[in-house]
């Protein structure tokens, strides 16, 4: 061979190797989790956040009413009227979340229709309020200088001569009035039902509720049963309805984060299992079987077939690979690799020590823990569980003999967003051959990213890399055990009560509630607020942070009074960097008459320490006259668009997002 030619096998080997070396140092710093993972169709809206909600319903241009018409849109086509959801977070008992309303559930009563109108409204800059009429709740926003009522549980509104949608004090005055003038129906829904047939509540009744765009014929709204009738009670007797906050909960985030082994499935099907199965409220009736009820969803853009989804989540961790150690909260002394075990204590006479965070978009119903045990001679594995960010730890089970094992962990986790799970090997020779979790999840079908007849767009991105701690528990600590109380989360009380918060006594210092909080990475932004009671005009809270341990202190938000009840939440992006444990406090004024807290969230959102990009798997299941049909994509960048054609009407079955292999 010549010396052109000996040059160039030299330079191409060299090239060779480098690529090669390039290649295994990607491989080792390969991300181990993908971060805020969104598919999106052309067919359904974008309502992964408040942000994304507001960019598909709010636009430039668009007259009050019809922005006031964009919310009571959102809270008719996302939450359906029936038994609510219980999660016993809230001081209701009920989910106010009208982020969780649009994901998890889709179902609700009239007191979270309220509460999710009440919040849309403020996301955008506008007063609202709460009203408790008669055997019914309804909310009211502020424009235009008038209030005017959004009725997104019996799905109606009114429009006043001038065409503006009416106030509840406009429905007290038309009702009043009418049942004066017409003596013989007050309070009796049989008669009221009666006169209404055939078009005669358009006819005969109040001219005002002549208006309404949703009552059927004979005087039903489009589910079949509340409708004119019932309108005619509930603003009857308007000197007995006041004002009412019926408060939320601000933070959930549908951030879907993968890791290597992780997958999680989303079916616009349902097994029978829901929030309230084991007891804490009533089922949400016929909703888990068909989607009779939902006509006006319908017309609204809701092609789900049906409402209420159960889906998985599963992590086959792959406890073999050396870069999993990355992914794992703790890896305190644990060696990972292809010698048996596969998982165990890299000094034996050390113990070894894994946690494993679980955090979810969607509410656990259940869980179960497989995993194959190696115990050596003397040695144990002992599994424990924390639902408190690792403030506190029970122990499941200590296993002192090899075999698969299994721990049902619905006792633990059912109702919860996020657990962690830790395993402690102690002795030569022990340690995890497998490890295998697996959850049944609730989820709504409505915003999921359904597929139509002809072509489909299905729009993916990922990041930013992000997780978020969480602190919320209920300030009524008789709801345990079936949910977490604040005093889980090791809150420092000066001043005040557990319950409700309430500042105990009226001297000069008034009263504090001061929570830890500690993130994985650093700390990114705190977002956080309540529901409160400040009655005296002199009276509040103020929502604040500390990131040396109490020293000083950095204002997130203020919540004024006089209020009997109101609700705010703020987003405070001026954290110091390399900063992952602060302290967050709500510290009251002197108290004057009244200073309470009865739902709050506080959440730390954090730069996840092996986040990243990799490739994602998505995979599309749905049946074309019977017949099953799927699409795999693999998407290869973190913003990324392709098509999915239907030759005929999809009957939607599942959506699988994993990272490809």
């Amino acid at each position: 061979m010549g010396t052109t030619g000996r040059l160039g096998l030299s330079i191409a080997l060299g090239l060779a190797l480098a690529a090669a070396g390039r290649g295994a140092l990607a491989a080792e710093t390969q991300p181990g989790v993908v971060c805020n993972i969104k598919v999106v169709s052309d067919k359904v809206e974008d309502v992964t956040t408040l942000d994304d909600w507001k960019r598909s319903y709010i636009r430039d241009g668009m007259t009050n009413d019809e922005k006031a018409l964009a919310i009571w849109k959102t809270v008719v086509k996302y939450r359906h009227q029936t038994a609510p959801p219980n999660e016993f977070l809230q001081h209701e008992g009920n989910v106010h979340d009208v982020m969780k309303t649009i994901h998890v559930y889709g179902y609700g009563m009239c007191c979270c229709a309220s509460a999710n109108v009440e919040q849309l409204a403020r996301a955008i800059g506008w007063e609202a309020r709460g009203w408790a009429i008669t055997l019914h709740s309804v909310p009211e926003v502020y424009y235009d200088n008038a209030w005017h009522m959004l009725d997104g549980s019996l799905m109606n509104f009114f429009r006043n001569p001038d065409k503006s949608i009416a106030s509840v004090a406009d429905l007290q005055k038309a009702v009043r009035d009418w049942h004066e003038a017409n003596p013989g129906y007050r309070g009796d829904d049989g008669k009221l039902r009666k006169f209404a047939a055939k078009g005669n509540w358009r006819r005969a009744g109040p001219a005002l509720l002549a208006t309404c765009e949703t009552y059927t014929e004979d005087g039903p709204n489009p589910a079949g049963w509340h409708g004119w009738s019932s309108t005619m009670i509930e603003y009857d007797r308007g000197d007995r309805h006041h004002v009412y906050e019926y408060g939320y909960s601000q933070g959930y985030k549908l951030n879907v984060q993968l890791r290597p082994g992780e997958r999680l499935t989303r079916n616009w099907f349902n097994k029978g299992l829901h929030i309230n199965m084991d007891g804490g409220g009533e089922g949400p009736g016929g909703m888990l079987k068909n989607r009779a009820e939902l006509s006006l969803q319908r017309k609204l853009g809701d092609i789900a077939p049906g409402r209420i989804g159960n889906g998985t989540l599963e992590y086959d961790a792959p406890i073999a690979d050396p870069a999993f150690l990355a992914t794992a909260l703790v890896a305190d002394n644990v060696a990972s690799g292809s010698k048996a075990p596969a998982l165990r204590p890299k000094d034996a006479a050390k113990p070894g020590t894994l946690v494993i965070r679980m955090p979810s978009s969607y509410v656990y119903l259940g869980g179960e823990a497989t995993f194959q045990a190696i115990v050596g001679i003397g040695g144990s594995i002992a599994v424990s569980f924390s639902d408190n960010n690792g403030l506190d730890w029970k122990e499941l089970g200590k296993v002192t003999a090899s075999g698969l094992q299994k721990l049902d962990l619905k006792p633990h986790c059912f109702r919860r967003y996020d657990y962690r799970l830790k395993f402690e090997l102690q002795g030569e020779g022990t340690g995890l051959g497998s490890l295998k979790l697996t959850h049944d999840i609730q989820h709504s079908q409505c915003p999921l990213p359904a597929l139509a007849e002809g072509e489909n767009t299905i729009t993916f991105s990922a990041g930013p890399a992000e997780g978020t701690i969480t602190i919320e528990g209920a300030t009524n600590p008789d709801v345990k055990p079936k949910q977490l109380i604040a005093a889980d989360f090791h809150p420092d009380f000066k001043g005040t009560e557990h319950k409700m918060f309430r500042v105990k006594d009226y001297g000069p210092e008034g009263g504090s509630v001061t929570f830890p909080i500690e993130t994985p990475g650093d700390i990114v932004r705190l977002r956080g607020g309540a529901h409160y009671r400040a009655r005296d005009k002199r009276e509040g809270w103020a929502l604040q942070a500390s990131f040396d341990d109490g020293k000083t202190w950095a204002e997130i938000g203020k919540l004024p009074g006089p209020v009997p009840g109101s609700t705010k939440y703020f987003t405070y992006e001026a954290v110091p960097r390399g900063i992952r444990k602060a302290l967050v406090r709500f510290q009251s004024t002197k108290q004057y008459n009244t200073l309470c807290i009865f739902d709050f969230r506080i959440d730390a959102d954090y730069a996840e320490p092996a986040g990243g990009f990799r490739p994602v798997k998505i995979t599309y299941v749905w049946d074309e006259a019977g017949v099953e049909k799927r699409d795999v994509h693999i998407a290869r960048s973190p913003k990324d668009t392709y098509t999915i054609k239907c030759a005929a009407a999809p009957l939607m079955k599942s959506l699988i997002l994993e990272l490809a292999e």
